[in-house]
């Protein structure tokens, strides 16, 4: 992602704002590597609320950590001067349409803090009432309650970077909801290799829009647990960050530009940008070379 050039530059998402969707935040109050996370707050939708988010799944660990972790020689996140509003809107315990109303009452109150960006590493399309499960050709970006939500963030300032699931390998194989969603970054899995991830889901969406539109690390990515642990693991819940908190730099470097051209510059800065597929997207973005182009175009 040439992020290392970016953080030279003394881009690290400085006077920027996250909101991570996710179902849990394990210990990231007692991490040490996560003490120096600006902490804009804590909100739970889910209902019934925990009694505390940060004894839930660890899973959003693992997804903040790859942004906000700041422990220099040991691991230091994509974006660790961005501000992070940690947001539970994810029910672990079941599927049901109502996570999908969690998520949009999250993306209305992170709105309302001033977010200028949304880390949605979560998706659905299957419930655990089958007569509620979504289709195929819903995905135009504006059927489901949650991508038309998703939909809407860029019109409010807002870039939603949306996981593009991980169901690559299985029955479904396409993109998740609200991955299908118009002005997002919907972000697949590279591995080491620069190859697509096996479970990586793919495009297009039903209304033949190219999806994913990215991708970054996500076989594996470099995470801590909500142990404390830095461990490898797989999915695009954790290349999604990548993008997420990269696009943070970006927009802290190219303040003037709107949440549509920052997310242009972004897939205009893909190493599959001649040619963009339903595998690839626009392939992995180069952010200084955005960063550059960003900077010509007045």
């Amino acid at each position: 992602l040439n992020g290392k050039r970016m953080h030279a530059a003394g881009h690290l998402g400085r006077g920027m704002m996250i909101a991570v969707f996710d179902g849990g935040f394990m210990n990231v109050d007692k991490i040490p590597a996560l003490h120096g996370v600006k902490l804009a707050g804590v909100r739970d939708f889910v209902v019934p609320q925990s009694k505390n988010v940060f004894a839930e799944m660890e899973h959003g660990t693992m997804v903040l950590s790859t942004m906000a972790a700041n422990e220099p020689e040991r691991f230091v996140g994509v974006a660790p001067e961005a501000q992070y509003l940690l947001v539970r809107c994810e029910d672990e315990r079941t599927e049901s349409l109502a996570e999908e109303d969690y998520w949009a009452f999250a993306a209305e109150y992170a709105d309302s803090c001033g977010v200028d960006i949304i880390n949605s590493s979560l998706g659905y399309h299957g419930f655990d009432d089958a007569s509620t499960n979504h289709h195929y050709n819903e995905q135009d970006g504006n059927s489901t309650l949650i991508s038309r939500t998703a939909s809407m963030c860029a019109d409010k300032g807002i870039i939603c970077v949306n996981s593009a699931g991980n169901d690559g390998m299985g029955s479904w194989k396409k993109i998740n909801f609200p991955a299908d969603a118009r002005n997002i970054l919907t972000v697949g899995s590279v591995n080491e290799m620069g190859e697509n991830a096996a479970f990586s889901a793919v495009g297009p969406t039903a209304d033949g829009r190219i999806k994913p539109d990215v991708m970054a690390y996500g076989s594996p990515t470099c995470v801590i647990t909500g142990r404390g642990n830095i461990i490898n693991d797989n999915g695009t819940s954790f290349s999604s960050p990548l993008i997420a908190g990269m696009v943070a730099c970006l927009w802290q470097a190219l303040p003037q530009k709107t949440a549509k051209q920052i997310m242009k510059l972004v897939r205009l800065a893909g190493d599959n940008q001649q040619h963009p597929d339903n595998v690839f997207g626009y392939g992995v973005p180069d952010f200084w070379k955005a960063y550059q182009t960003g900077k010509a175009i007045k």
